[in-house]
């Protein structure tokens, strides 16, 4: 049985967020949601393994991609959701709530009822966002179908507590190694402790200061942290390696050999092995379109600081923000949960801009 796509879109939340889709697992919505929207005859509908484009072909003079994803990380004890009060203010509790099947349900809703909007719209709803970028159904559909990318703007549905947050940081990571030689942990003065030599490693992240960088009006906030280490092979052998992998967060207005340069920079002497970097994006604010669409939402632009897909679309010259329900700081959370005022205000927001004549 199709999606309800005239219910509310906070029911229909509810609904989504009801069908488990853990990435890898995304193929009984991606069904729900291609039979739905086929059933609108103003939209032309793409399938692309378990993406689904809905795109309307109205000659507008101007072109809109506006996506989300549809998968979430796994389940916890938090499906099915449910109404909750926090503060005196109604929310919608469960996984995928906030990350972000609010802002998917909000546009399903508008893809059915929009049928003669001010620009055309291709809408986005891909699979495997959370996982490798190799697997992402966004970065796939770019690289068989780049001409369903060919737009002036786009917006990923992103939760940004209904606020808008243009471009993104970048992100690195990379593996600094120190190397020792194993002995008996009886007779430790034989080997060469490899764990004892990464304390420089961590003394340096201890006393790293990272910054806050201004890009086109918009501070973004750095950081270089240590997120895993690991050595040592039993309780009684002096270990001959350790491996502390650190993760660098990068101002868009930095590159990703950019990144490289400055982590190298802070680790020299160390062997180091960059494992992972994916470019930030540039707001992008200063496009007509975009300021056209700050002014529609009434939004005050802030930065985004963790990595989204709007890096895809400002690496094809187009520019992008995140604007969906949610608060990003409950993303992943186990209380995952959206005020349902915000889903509400993010489809008003969508619809007067989308409508605005």
């Amino acid at each position: 049985m199709p999606l309800d796509l005239t219910a509310s879109s906070v029911d229909l939340t509810r609904t989504i967020c009801d069908i488990a889709s853990v990435s890898g697992e995304e193929k009984d919505l991606a069904d729900l949601i291609e039979e739905s929207v086929r059933a609108y005859e103003h939209l032309e509908v793409i399938r692309h393994g378990n993406t689904v484009v809905a795109r309307t072909n109205l000659s507008r003079a101007q072109r809109v991609v506006i996506a989300g994803h549809i998968d979430t990380v796994p389940i916890n004890g938090n499906v099915p959701t449910r109404t909750v009060e926090y503060d005196g203010h109604p929310y919608l509790w469960g996984r995928g709530t906030v990350d972000m099947k609010g802002g998917v349900a909000v546009q399903l809703k508008l893809a059915a009822e929009l049928t003669d909007p001010v620009v055309d719209i291709t809408w986005m709803w891909y699979d495997n966002e959370e996982v490798a970028a190799s697997l992402n159904g966004l970065n796939l559909l770019s690289a068989e179908r780049p001409d369903l990318f060919a737009a002036d703007f786009a917006i990923l549905g992103e939760p940004s507590n209904g606020e808008v947050e243009g471009g993104c940081n970048g992100t690195l990571r990379a593996i600094v190694r120190t190397r020792g030689v194993r002995a008996h942990s009886a007779r430790a003065w034989i080997g060469e402790n490899a764990i004892h030599a990464a304390a420089p490693i961590l003394a340096r992240l201890a006393e790293y200061r990272a910054k806050e960088v201004q890009v086109e009006g918009l501070a973004y906030r750095e950081s270089l942290s240590a997120v895993r280490i690991d050595g040592g092979i039993a309780g009684n052998v002096i270990p001959d390696l350790c491996e502390v992998e650190v993760n660098y967060r990068f101002a868009p207005s930095k590159t990703a050999a950019d990144a490289e340069t400055h982590v190298r920079g802070v680790f020299e002497g160390f062997d180091l092995e960059i494992t992972d970097a994916a470019e930030g994006a540039r707001p992008g604010l200063d496009a007509p379109i975009a300021q056209e669409f700050v002014n529609a939402v009434g939004a005050q632009p802030r930065p985004k600081y963790g990595w989204t897909d709007v890096a895809r679309f400002s690496a094809l010259g187009i520019p992008a923000v995140n604007y969906g329900p949610g608060d990003p700081h409950l993303a992943h959370h186990d209380e995952e949960r959206v005020p349902l005022a915000q889903i509400d205000a993010v489809e008003q927001g969508l619809r007067t801009w989308l409508t605005a004549r």
